[in-house]
């Protein structure tokens, strides 16, 4: 098969351990190719998306039937701008996992092809109290965008503030729904929520900075519309 080079330090073992539980069904050495193909496409993503796509697919070419290898290729799909593939892996990945963890990609994806409508309608046919708190957050920003997509920026406030939203906690994905509700706000014209949602954007990417990044929540007295001095966190 035509696949790119594997590093010679990309280990099997570097995937994470569920991952590495779905390809038990694969033989010894096709399921540790598929495994480090998966490790590479995951390093090189933020700065080499096609690269990544080249290796998840590489692995979907090995492993098709195995759920997560087909999220890695809808994912690495996603990141190089190929929504229409990146929808397709992810119905696959749907169909055989019987999860709705990744919806608000599939939403994104619906809105990267340019149809907003459908972005909704995919995004209102699952349980979002059945999601985790992540995905619940997820599917809140991409159909905001969605609305936001259709010229109805009141509708996308309405979309964020479905979201989980405890601003005396910090997640990982605060920073970004912070900056959603700014730029919401920027086009319902309300300049002092702008500037209080990106300061809260801001003081959200202070404090995880702060913290190690292997956590992925942090607990604070509240997160601020002030900026934070230097070293404080919020």
């Amino acid at each position: 098969m035509d696949e790119p080079a594997l590093p010679d330090d990309v280990k099997a073992s570097d995937l994470d351990r569920a991952a590495r539980g779905e390809l038990r069904t694969l033989s010894k050495d096709n399921a540790e190719a598929v495994a480090r193909h998966l490790v590479a496409a995951s390093r090189v993503i933020e700065e080499d998306p096609a690269e990544a796509l080249r290796h998840a697919l590489a692995a979907g070419r090995r492993a098709g039937r195995v759920a997560v290898v087909r999220e890695s290729v809808a994912i690495a799909a996603y990141a190089s701008g190929d929504f229409a593939l990146a929808l397709r892996e992810l119905r696959t990945f749907r169909r055989i996992s019987g999860s709705d963890d990744q919806i608000a990609l599939m939403v994104d994806s619906e809105r990267g092809i340019g149809r907003p409508d459908r972005a909704l309608e995919a995004g209102r046919a699952v349980d979002r109290a059945a999601l985790p708190v992540e995905a619940q957050v997820g599917l809140a920003i991409a159909m905001s965008g969605a609305r936001l997509d259709l010229g109805d920026a009141r509708a996308a406030l309405d979309e964020l503030e479905r979201a989980p939203l405890d601003l005396g906690v910090v997640h990982v994905w605060s920073p970004t729904l912070f900056e959603a509700f700014a730029t919401v706000h920027e086009e319902l014209g309300d300049a002092d929520e702008v500037a209080r949602w990106r300061t809260r954007a801001q003081n959200a990417e202070r404090v995880l900075d702060a913290v190690d990044a292997e956590q992925d929540a942090v607990v604070v007295e509240t997160i601020g519309d002030e900026p934070a001095s230097d070293g404080a966190g919020a």
